[in-house]
């Protein structure tokens, strides 16, 4: 079988930092070629893989205020549909915009969908000749048909457990309303434990008004974005990892990475998080800030071995390409 892997090119695969699509566009590739799987993955020209390499973007456009990013995507899309002919199978991780091109794709598509931005990016998906993968039950669209759910997996190597932790609450992922950054600052704050923060600005004026002004590095830390070689042991010191989204989060590898290192979870009940969250294994879904500061009182009694050991058999890569695998022949036979 040869697989085109068509990435997001918005930060290097793997990111250095923060990209999310473009560590599972990664993942699920290097998976692959270790199957046996003849893969070329389209992505950045400075990202590192054991695939096939090819693209024409430079780099990623967030890392390179030179570089249009709706330009370099449809730049990108174009000359990678221009090889498809050459493959088996196309599979596309950069959401809606191959599918206003997908008639002119020579293979057969299937789409990961990472998430809806909203409701006025249906119209490609529904004109779309690809088929449809979502990332969790709870990010699907009743106007489209799916071929399967497959949850993200994780790179376990560099998420190591640990089987203490330690009396901090963690808080990893983009500074934005939607994540609850300021919920999870007054859930500590009610609780009586140091936040540490990491993740991108995304935004400023949030960040500036609401954000900045409570951070004063002792009992509000911010640490900024993260790499992957930080990701393990930060996830691993905390006592809970805080997840206070005010939106319909459509997966959260961050939830995922801190439960495989032992951390659980104080999350809202909302998006994916059911089905992500055993409740009482790996963490606890609560409603609101009571309910939070209640969970983070409770957490410590939960087993971090236990809460490793459920998510490192439910999240990790090899089921993830293993699900992968089992669409591809369903598309290919």
């Amino acid at each position: 079988m040869k697989v085109a892997m068509l990435g997001p090119i918005a930060w290097r695969t793997p990111p250095l930092h923060y990209g999310p699509w473009e560590l599972v566009t990664s993942l699920i590739t290097e998976g692959l070629v270790e199957r046996g799987i003849d893969v070329t993955l389209f992505a950045t020209l400075d990202s590192i893989t054991k695939a096939t390499l090819d693209g024409v973007a430079p780099s990623g456009y967030e890392e390179n205020d030179a570089l249009d990013g709706r330009v370099w995507e449809a730049l990108h899309i174009g000359h990678a549909l221009a090889r498809s002919g050459e493959f088996d199978l196309v599979h596309n991780q950069l959401d809606w915009l191959p599918l206003a091109f997908s008639q002119s794709c020579a293979a057969p598509m299937v789409t990961t969908i990472h998430g809806f931005s909203g409701p006025s990016i249906l119209p490609a998906y529904r004109r779309g000749r690809s088929a449809y993968v979502s990332i969790s039950d709870s990010d699907r669209s009743p106007d489209l048909d799916y071929l399967g759910t497959v949850h993200h997996g994780i790179d376990l190597d560099g998420l190591p457990a640990d089987a203490t932790g330690g009396d901090d609450l963690i808080l990893f992922g983009r500074i934005h309303p939607d994540k609850g950054t300021d919920l999870a600052i007054e859930i500590a704050r009610r609780a009586g434990r140091r936040l540490i923060m990491c993740g991108i600005v995304q935004d400023q004026a949030y960040f500036e008004e609401l954000i900045e002004p409570r951070i004063d590095g002792d009992r509000v830390v911010y640490r900024g974005s993260v790499g992957p070689d930080e990701r393990g042991a930060i996830l691993g010191s905390g006592l809970t990892l805080l997840h206070p989204i005010r939106f319909a989060e459509p997966f959260g590898l961050s939830v995922v990475e801190s439960m495989a290192c032992g951390t659980p979870v104080v999350a809202y009940r909302k998006g994916s998080m059911p089905e992500v969250v055993d409740e009482g294994v790996t963490g606890f879904l609560v409603e609101d800030v009571d309910e939070a500061v209640d969970a983070v009182d409770r957490v410590g009694d939960l087993d971090r071995a236990a809460c490793a050991r459920r998510a490192r058999e439910r999240f990790s890569r090899d089921r993830m390409v293993e699900d992968y695998l089992e669409i591809y022949r369903k598309i290919v036979g």
